[in-house]
């Protein structure tokens, strides 16, 4: 009886040692267990099949739907200044990439040496829709005389916009407010509008953005 249970020995600890891989797998050594798909435990098969890993939070997630993510040109058309309506007016025509970590970077048609780079981040609140919050930080104001000379500091801008993706992902529109500060953190002008854009290619002609 003795040499039986010796017997059985190697073959418990086999599989109790399987039991640890799988439970280690699962765990993605020391990733949050939230983050990661668990095993899936056949017992017919008596096997321990590992699924692939599902991160939680990825953008833009659908994977049969149109994505934002890319390279686009915009337009943003004021409709209200300081609350009050204006005709609409066309106040930056810029090149926008959204990045797949959420975040955005913003070329404006602002004088380069004012300043023409802002950033923010986004998030889908929906199959199609988004949010974005957007910073330009600090720049400068337009140049005064000589046309090359750096206009005086300014406060930050900050941008938020609610947008649409179309179902085919060329473009997106929907709404922005733009509220300008000045360095003492006082307003120094605001606008809302809609905003509009079109995917860039790889075959977008430079004539295609005029």
């Amino acid at each position: 009886m003795k040499a039986a249970h010796c017997r059985w020995v190697p073959a418990v600890c086999a599989l109790a040692l399987g039991f640890a891989f799988v439970t280690c797998a699962q765990a993605q050594c020391g990733l949050p267990t939230r983050l990661v798909k668990p095993a899936n435990w056949h017992p017919q098969s008596r096997q321990a099949h590992l699924l692939p890993a599902t991160f939680a939070g990825s953008a833009d997630q659908d994977d049969f739907g149109p994505s934002i993510v890319g390279m686009w040109h915009v337009t943003f058309t004021a409709n209200t200044l300081g609350g009050s309506s204006i005709p609409d007016t066309v106040i930056d025509n810029a090149l926008v990439v959204w990045h797949a970590d959420r975040t955005e970077i913003m070329n404006s048609v602002r004088p380069p040496q004012d300043g023409n780079f802002c950033m923010g981040v986004w998030e889908q609140t929906g199959r199609f829709s988004y949010k974005l919050n957007h910073y330009a930080w600090s720049p400068n104001g337009y140049p005064t005389n000589p046309p090359t000379e750096i206009g005086p500091p300014v406060g930050p801008t900050h941008i938020t916009e609610s947008v649409i993706l179309a179902p085919d992902g060329n473009r997106f529109s929907g709404t922005f407010t733009l509220t300008a500060y000045n360095t003492d953190g006082t307003v120094a002008t605001a606008f809302t509008g809609v905003i509009a854009a079109t995917r860039i290619t790889i075959n977008t002609k430079a004539t295609d953005l005029f």
